[in-house]
């Protein structure tokens, strides 16, 4: 893991004091942008519709009461940190050039 950026870990808040990133915010994080998606109501043709970051800060209230995370800068900055650092996967497994990758 030593080659995850420094952002990968970390997000600032409004403060400028880093939050940090531990696997089990992250596992709250993708699971309810998982249920979000599978339920469709924030679903969109390219992404999400406007609103969703709402709706995950109000679910990961309840699944990380303590926590305290914003839907900006907190959530929006780790999902972009998410992407890409996840890009080459999601590349590799979708059909953008994948033809020696089967």
């Amino acid at each position: 893991m030593s080659g995850f950026s420094q952002s990968s870990v970390s997000s600032q808040n409004f403060r400028g004091t880093k939050k940090k990133w531990v696997p089990e915010k992250d596992v709250a994080l993708i699971a309810c942008i998982v249920y979000l998606h599978n339920v469709g109501t924030f679903n969109a043709d390219t992404g999400f519709n406007v609103g969703y970051l709402n709706e995950l800060e109000r679910m990961l209230e309840i699944f990380l009461p303590l926590v305290m995370l914003k839907a900006k800068p907190n959530l929006e900055s780790r999902i972009r940190t998410l992407k890409e650092d996840w890009a080459i996967v999601y590349d590799m497994l979708s059909e953008k050039d994948n033809s020696s990758f089967a």
